[in-house]
């Protein structure tokens, strides 16, 4: 890590947005910042077999500690609730320099190896609940939260594509535990299972946890000017549709301008819809009557198709734009919801493994859409706490796609369930219509200056490479 002091300027545009120029980011941390982009990749992969590989475990638990589907399923949710709820307040520490991003990932590996210790060596229902669902959430919402911010700072001249490739990560890095637990997780070795992948979260993300650094606010690649950036012909394809945000929006700030709690209520909705496709669709397809390789097979195309179609659609954005491709990505998800129960009442194995991975697209692409959204309405320097509020709406979305759907199953079976999960996601499809960007005039190119390139620009002077 470099510890020398280099020179930067803040260059002022005409709106009044800052941006920090001149610093390398070896001399912020002494290494490239691809490193940023593959470490919360690897990271983030350690930690998906929360969320996605327990749809596969539920069935070994169950016979194993004697827990009914109910519980099971709770212990899911209350998870989710958890995973959600500390993106606030762990981005608010982050943003006021009291726990860095290098401990947020320390505490997160040591709480996610926890969780799954904890349903290794326990059948109290208490204690997994506590052990799994509250500190192995706990952890596991400070890698993800950790991890999708650090893109969006390292990288805030194109975000899209790089956002959405570390997302994937939380999807299909489950896919090698999803076929484990699916053909040789039983009720004799689900504990040594279990003890090893704790073991696994706890090193991987430790290892890449140690390297994390933020770089400094307002911090802009010094390799790019930022205000020809924005007036660049070849970028302005992008910008025309995802305008920088005009200033940098406190968490108060981005509140008032109605925006954030419109995106916080379309991730409630389409947030519980993603989370009962995860956790339904293999018992699911076991009722229909397939095999366990079908089983294994769908569950595996959902995270792979989940991760990949998030590292798509982050790309896409970047060219359609954020809004018009979360508008298409949730009314995917609506319709992938009414294909699988199809496929599955008339027990047509091609047509259940296609829905398998239309959901598997649908389910999740929104997540980096949100995440890339975010910054470019309200600035990237309060992104953490901004995108916070925004993630914690998953903590009710869990409790809906997964104890309460578990409930809903049990009076109108799955027929009702996924019924409802369908027109649930074309609401929240046509929420998404009334996204504005604050600050910019309908019907006008934001992207154009207008004013000069540069309306104030201090002299350079000497401040630390690490902020």
């Amino acid at each position: 890590m470099s510890s020398a002091a280099a020179t930067f300027q803040e260059v002022t545009d005409q709106n009044g947005r800052v941006y920090r120029v001149g610093e390398t980011p070896r001399d912020i941390m002494g290494r490239s910042r691809n490193w940023m982009v593959w470490l919360p990749w690897i990271a983030m992969m350690a930690v998906s077999v929360f969320e996605y590989g327990w749809g596969a475990a539920t069935t070994t638990l169950e016979k194993s500690y004697g827990w009914s589907i109910g519980e099971v399923f709770w212990i899911a949710s209350l998870w989710a609730v958890f995973q959600a709820a500390v993106a606030f307040p762990a981005g608010r520490l982050r943003e006021k320099n009291i726990i860095s991003a290098r401990a947020a990932m320390v505490v997160g590996a040591i709480l996610s190896g926890v969780g799954y210790f904890t349903i290794a060596n326990s059948g109290n229902l208490v204690v997994a609940f506590v052990g799994y669902s509250v500190l192995g959430g706990t952890g596991a919402g400070l890698v993800y939260a950790t991890c999708i911010n650090m893109v969006g700072k390292w990288f805030p001249e194109k975000r899209g594509a790089r956002t959405g490739f570390v997302n994937g990560g939380f999807a299909y890095g489950a896919v090698p535990l999803i076929y484990i637990f699916s053909y040789f997780f039983t009720p004799g070795n689900f504990s040594i299972v279990l003890n090893l992948v704790g073991a696994y979260m706890l090193v991987a993300v430790l290892l890449c946890g140690v390297f994390f650094m933020d770089p400094p606010k307002n911090w802009w690649p010094s390799e790019i000017d930022p205000v020809r950036w924005a007036n660049d012909r070849k970028a302005n394809t992008r910008l025309a549709k995802n305008p920088p945000a005009v200033k940098q929006f406190s968490p108060m700030q981005a509140i008032r301008t109605g925006m954030l709690p419109l995106m916080w209520l379309c991730l409630v909705i389409i947030g519980g819809v993603s989370l009962f496709g995860i956790n339904f669709e293999v018992p699911f397809a076991k009722v229909s009557g397939f095999g366990p390789f079908v089983v294994a097979s769908a569950a595996g195309i959902l995270s792979v198709v989940n991760g990949t179609g998030r590292a798509l659609v982050g790309w896409l954005s970047d060219r359609l734009g954020r809004k018009q491709t979360l508008t298409l990505v949730l009314l995917v998800a609506a319709a992938a919801q009414f294909g699988v129960l199809w496929s599955g009442n008339i027990h047509n194995l091609w047509l259940f493994m296609f829905f398998a991975f239309v959901t598997g697209f649908g389910g999740g692409a929104f997540y980096p859409l949100f995440a890339a959204l975010v910054p470019d309405y309200f600035g990237e320097n309060n992104n953490a706490t901004n995108y916070g509020l925004v993630y914690s709406a998953k903590l009710f979305g869990g409790i809906g796609g997964g104890g309460i759907a578990a409930g809903i199953i049990v009076v109108w079976g799955y027929t009702g369930a996924y019924l409802l999960a369908g027109g649930i996601a074309i609401l929240a499809a046509v929420l998404t219509l009334f996204l504005r960007q604050p600050g910019h005039t309908s019907g006008s190119n934001p992207s154009s200056p207008a004013g000069p390139a540069v309306d104030a620009m201090t002299a350079p002077r000497s401040g630390s490479a690490t902020g």
